[in-house]
């Protein structure tokens, strides 16, 4: 067993927080616990998943209300020591809306609800969260948003590309950035990012929905992985296929 330990915030409207607790619990072995939103303990956790959903049934704005939740107060000092945070989706926009990653989530360029399978292209394999992925890798990832929009000013999305922030970039199948791959309008078709320091990621696709092939991919136990290599270097999981 993984002596990596995670902790998944529950929110009201939360609805992904099952699928993270059975990707790092049941299918890579490590410890979990559930992190119910009105705790003020993480509970000694050494990752803090905040998955998808609609926290708060997304009222006023996603991710808005969630940010005042008394976990996150603990999450976001959990974040300030250097633990690591991954935001999936509304946790994406939680992290956001926190002051944990810059940017904001805005409604999809279509205005539509998007629920499909999507290319991403790992454009970093360096992160704590990627480095069980090779550099140009293409991996098929589901997203399902309505609000997976990421927009920032320039300067900021220049810092963004300039420090290799970006983790993961809609792509084609062959890895080409196009328009059409674009499922939400992200500025430079970006789908995931990482902070200054390395220690929070936030992603609008669903890695916790492809970690078994049993349901068709695994494609996303890559990301769970990664951070248990990063924090102690044990990724020798059976059935789980990842890079020396």
């Amino acid at each position: 067993m993984s002596k990596v330990k995670f902790g998944v915030v529950v929110f009201p409207g939360s609805n992904c927080d099952h699928d993270a607790y059975h990707a790092v619990k049941h299918v890579l072995g490590s410890q979990a616990e559930f992190l119910w939103h009105k705790e003020g303990d993480i509970g000694g956790a050494d990752v803090i998943i905040l998955p998808g959903g609609f926290s708060y049934g997304d009222y006023l704005r996603c991710g808005a209300i969630s940010r005042f939740s008394p976990i996150m107060k603990e999450v976001v000092s959990h974040a300030q020591r250097g633990g690591h945070v991954i935001g999936i989706c509304n946790g994406f926009q939680i992290l956001s809306e926190s002051g944990l990653l810059p940017g904001a989530l805005l409604r999809n360029q279509s205005l539509n609800f998007v629920c499909r399978h999507v290319h991403l292209r790992v454009e970093n394999a360096t992160t704590a969260f990627t480095n069980q992925y090779a550099s140009g890798q293409v991996i098929e990832i589901p997203v399902a948003h309505g609000e997976g929009n990421f927009y920032t000013d320039l300067d900021t999305l220049a810092e963004i590309e300039d420090n290799g922030l970006v983790a993961f970039r809609y792509a084609e199948r062959d890895g080409t950035i196009t328009d059409e791959a674009n499922p939400n309008g992200s500025l430079n078709n970006i789908a995931g990012i990482i902070n200054r320091e390395g220690n929070v990621l936030g992603m609008m696709p669903h890695p916790e929905r492809v970690v078994e092939q049993l349901l068709g991919s695994d494609d996303g136990i890559g990301v769970f992985a990664s951070l248990i290599n990063a924090i102690s270097g044990d990724v020798t999981i059976p059935g789980v296929a990842v890079l020396p």
